[in-house]
């Protein structure tokens, strides 16, 4: 069963790239980032919205797999999903792929599940409308 991908565009900047013009290793995490962000907005749900029901999502882990040079002023499609959803930890996986849909990087990302103080939530019990949502994420099937 292949997961539901969630796609976003973004333009590779000039301060992302080296001198040779290839994006630093170090931004493919920053993309991430937003096609986290993106999938959720897509979705409905905004890390605002998360936040303000008082649950946060720190990171605890990322791996990044580094497969082609992405360039400046490329346009990149980041693609984001949720591989598993856990009680109090969620993890999702990631491509960034280029103009030409060549991949250019993919990896994951795991997150906890907490309140401000950084103290674990059972997302089940403490907060079921944010789970169920994760959820409905996790079983989405491609189209």
């Amino acid at each position: 069963m292949a997961k539901r991908k969630f796609e976003s565009k973004i333009r590779v900047q000039y301060h992302e790239t080296d001198a040779m013009g290839i994006v630093h290793h170090s931004n493919y995490v920053r993309y991430f980032e937003a096609a986290r962000t993106e999938m959720m907005r897509q979705c409905g749900y905004s890390y605002d919205e998360m936040e303000k029901a008082g649950v946060w999502m720190p990171v605890l882990s990322v791996n990044v797999s580094y497969k082609m040079p992405a360039v400046y002023d490329e346009i990149l499609t980041l693609c984001c999903w949720v591989e598993r959803l856990k009680g109090a930890s969620i993890e999702l996986g990631y491509e960034v792929r280029g103009a030409d849909g060549r991949l250019c990087a993919a990896g994951n990302s795991s997150h906890g599940f907490t309140d401000k103080k950084l103290r674990p939530l059972r997302m089940k019990r403490q907060a079921p409308e944010l789970y169920a949502f994760f959820k409905g994420l996790e079983k989405a099937e491609a189209e």
